[in-house]
């Protein structure tokens, strides 16, 4: 029994309230001999959810199983209890070789499942992927990654105005997986007809895509104005200005905002030279950029960091940064019954903040991944 905290739940934040674990599980009642921790003054806040990060702690999603499991314990200890891998752009057979290997992590449950991001990208909007290793959408690439990942496929970045854009986005639907609507110079008018087709995420909104215009509105516009889209933001500091954060929010709201940290290897490490994919990467101040072109090569976030930046300088309701960080992602993943929040009979995934929203203790499915710091 934690007690004493600001327990933030779906309806609010109760002051002073409890929460229950027995097993593995959040129960509505304390267990009987319950160990009672007093956890007066903190935050207690249902374990983060990522959908869209590529390693942390200087290993890679694109790695070995010993890379893959040292980049899930990173984020771990940062309150990211479920997380999705993201791939980076490569040749094709050497995406099929990982999604066999994420999609074996993902059956074990240390993932949530696997994200594609690229090859099926715009050249124009390629940002920290090899232009050479791009292609167009193709239905039968995107099966034959499908088929890979032997149903761990949660989800695929496309620029869907591309030749097969929106076929794949069809066949994504109809297999289940999510169509993610990013690295795309679409216009206005291509982005609808994407969503129109299944599309229901924009992957890293803002970045990556043509700006918002009063002529050419372009994806911007077209994906913040549909109810049916949930939108990615990176709140880093670096890839959004606070005022576009304020806009996602204002006009998408909570429930159809999912915080990201489109993490590479550096996060939870430090600068210095790194790879993404095949790309060389040079992170300075916190700052991730290709070493050639000097653009923008993922973050180094984790999502307490985003957490913590949410209510501290974006100043955002504390319900509604949990709402980004945990509801909405789960609910997008299909995952929603089982974790995004504090209701008993979820897993007891958690994660227990300062009163300067600082990481004090992260539990993931009843057991203590960072134990609890108190005093």
């Amino acid at each position: 029994m934690l007690a004493g905290a600001h327990v933030v739940t779906p309806t609010g934040t109760v002051k002073g309230g409890q929460v229950a674990v027995e097993g593995r599980h959040l129960t509505g009642a304390s267990p009987a001999n319950a160990q009672v921790i007093d956890v007066s003054g903190h935050w207690l806040v249902p374990g983060f959810v990522d959908l869209h990060n590529h390693g942390g702690g200087g290993a890679s999603f694109s790695g070995t199983a010993d890379d893959v499991q040292k980049a899930i314990r990173t984020h771990r200890r940062h309150g990211t209890t479920t997380l999705v891998a993201s791939t980076v752009t490569d040749d094709m057979d050497v995406l099929v070789r990982q999604a066999g290997l994420l999609s074996e992590l993902t059956e074990q449950g240390d993932l949530a499942g696997i994200h594609f991001e690229g090859p099926f990208i715009s050249p124009c909007r390629k940002g920290a992927h090899s232009e050479a290793l791009l292609r167009d959408p193709d239905p039968a690439d995107v099966r034959k990654l499908l088929d890979a990942a032997r149903g761990a496929a949660r989800m695929v970045t496309l620029a869907t105005e591309l030749p097969g854009g929106l076929d794949s986005v069809r066949l994504l639907v109809e297999h289940g997986v999510i169509a993610a609507v990013g690295h795309t110079d679409a216009t206005y008018e291509q982005t609808v007809q994407a969503i129109e087709a299944g599309a229901t995420v924009a992957t890293h909104l803002f970045n990556a895509m043509p700006p918002l215009g009063h002529r050419t509105p372009g994806p911007i516009a077209a994906l913040l104005q549909d109810e049916r889209i949930t939108v990615e933001l990176i709140n880093d500091g670096t890839h959004l200005h606070p005022a576009s954060l304020a806009l996602a929010f204002r006009h998408a709201g909570a429930h159809r905002v999912a915080f990201i940290t489109d993490a590479m290897d550096a996060a939870g490490i430090g600068d210095g030279r790194y790879l993404l994919g095949p790309l060389a990467v040079e992170v300075s101040d916190g700052v991730a950029r290709l070493v050639e072109g000097g653009s923008i090569a993922g973050s180094t976030l984790t999502q307490d960091r985003a957490f913590k930046r949410a209510v501290t300088v974006d100043r955002l309701p504390v319900e509604d940064a949990v709402t980004a960080l945990s509801a909405t992602p789960a609910r997008v993943l299909g995952l929603y019954d089982t974790v995004g929040s504090l209701d008993p009979g979820k897993d007891a995934d958690l994660v227990l903040l300062d009163e300067n929203f600082d990481v004090k203790g992260v539990m993931r499915k009843g057991d203590w991944v960072v134990r609890p710091q108190l005093g």
